[in-house]
């Protein structure tokens, strides 16, 4: 073997050592580490859009058929209960008024006379100059004569109060929401001519999947913001719950009512509803900190006094695979803290520094 093969067999030796050096990992020393401490929070159950809506809504209209020749108000106005709001064409409705009038007077004056011939023929049974049998028919024909009277009294009445329905009146104090008709149209009884909403109480209305609908029951509270303004909040609670879900959406409508509305919560202002029915709380911490060997799941416990770090198994709630943070179940509680980064570099009893403080 000459010098240059020597020499390069040397070579390769002493690079391989150094290769070697270099693979060999630093021994383990005091650790920089993230770390938080678990803090039970309550669970938002659910949050979801929605939408103010008056509680008590009427749609109002005619009693009697008529063509429209007025309405004084329109979207947005505010009524008073009683005001006239819309009116018909009375005239068929005065004279159905007159026509009763005159068949009370024709009433009347038959009765009249027939008290006059029940009169005339009582003189004559007591006199003995007339019959019974006379006497009789005139007492029979007055009693024909009064039930006409009643009965012309009450298609009287009954006019009088058609006449009054030609004219529409608020039924309570709101707000129109909407127009149904216009001056000059013929309207049918029960049209609708004006939707009026009473602006005091409001509902906050959503749409709840069947999935998210366990455990929902009247009562559960809410806590309702502005979307416009989220500085702006309200307290509600659910007061009606759809008996069944939507054949198209498989959604359950929830009406949630607020307690005492502010007035920034207008008419069809969009909210979020965020419901908070889960009274017992729950500990979160970030998918970081999640180390998952062999199917189980475990976090890193550091001890604040000796600085170092054990492994603990907890329990998880099942979550997309990109859920952060992740519910723990069980296996930890208030106070521990706990290994937010490098979880699998970690090792049991390594003395750890704690320097970095991470959000929960």
């Amino acid at each position: 073997m000459n010098c240059c093969s020597i020499v390069a067999i040397c070579g390769v030796a002493l690079v391989l050592v150094a290769c070697d050096q270099k693979s060999e990992p630093p021994k383990d020393g005091v650790r920089p580490l993230m770390s938080i401490v678990a803090q039970p929070r309550p669970a938002a159950r659910l949050q979801l859009a929605g939408l103010v809506q008056p509680r008590i809504q009427t749609n109002l209209g005619f009693r009697v058929l008529g063509s429209l020749v007025a309405r004084q108000v329109g979207v947005g106005d505010i009524l008073t209960k009683g005001q006239v709001i819309a009116a018909i064409d009375p005239l068929s409705l005065e004279l159905a008024v007159r026509s009763s009038q005159a068949d009370l007077s024709n009433s009347q004056a038959q009765r009249a006379n027939a008290s006059t011939t029940v009169e005339r023929q009582q003189a004559l049974a007591d006199a003995k100059s007339g019959s019974e049998a006379a006497l009789e028919s005139a007492q029979q024909a007055q009693k024909t004569a009064s039930a006409s009277v009643a009965k012309a009294q009450a298609n009287l009445a009954k006019a009088e109060e058609q006449l009054g329905y030609a004219q529409l009146k608020a039924e309570f104090d709101g707000v129109v929401t909407a127009t149904s008709a216009e001056v000059g149209q013929v309207v049918s009884a029960g049209q609708t001519v004006l939707t009026v909403a009473r602006p005091d109480l409001r509902d906050v209305v959503v749409d709840i999947p069947e999935t998210q609908m366990q455990g929902m029951r009247m009562g559960s509270p809410f806590e309702i913001t502005l979307q416009l303004d989220q500085t702006i909040r309200a307290s509600g609670t659910v007061r009606e719950i759809a008996p069944e879900a939507d054949a198209a959406t498989r959604t359950q409508r929830v009406k949630i009512g607020l307690d005492g509305p502010l007035p920034s919560f207008r008419l069809g202002s969009i909210v979020t509803a965020t419901s908070t029915t889960d009274a017992s709380p729950t500990i979160s911490v970030p998918a970081t900190a999640i180390l998952e060997r062999d199917g189980e799941h475990s976090v890193w416990i550091v001890d604040p006094d000796k600085k170092t770090v054990s492994l603990r198994q907890v329990s998880i709630a099942d979550a997309a695979d990109d859920a952060n943070p992740v519910v723990v179940v069980s296996g930890l509680k208030a106070g521990d803290r706990v290994a937010v980064a490098g979880v699998n570099e970690l090792a049991e009893g390594q003395q750890v520094r704690i320097n970095q403080e991470a959000t929960p």
